[in-house]
């Protein structure tokens, strides 16, 4: 596993990748209701700050199984995003 501040920087591009997905969704499909895409948009946001804190949680005995858990749940919960961004229409 990398070092605390690769992880932050992984989080940081991937969610904010999907994030850009979503304005792009919304762009090339204006005709439709953008509430669920913001939806996507603002569960992405509480992601970043749920994996944020836990990073940044100093009460962490084991950091290498700690680090590679968020890293693990940054994966799920970024394909389940890009899933909700695939069904979005």
């Amino acid at each position: 596993m990398a070092n605390k501040r690769d992880l932050k920087k992984d989080i940081n591009y991937v969610l904010g990748d999907i994030i850009e997905a979503v304005y792009v969704w919304q762009y090339t499909n204006t005709e439709k209701d953008p509430k669920a895409s913001e939806a996507v948009i603002d569960e992405a946001i509480i992601t970043f700050d749920e994996l944020i804190e836990k990073v940044n949680d100093r009460k962490v005995e084991d950091k290498k199984a700690h680090f590679k858990a968020i890293n693990t749940e940054l994966e799920e919960k970024g394909r389940a995003l890009i899933e909700k961004i695939n069904n979005l229409g």
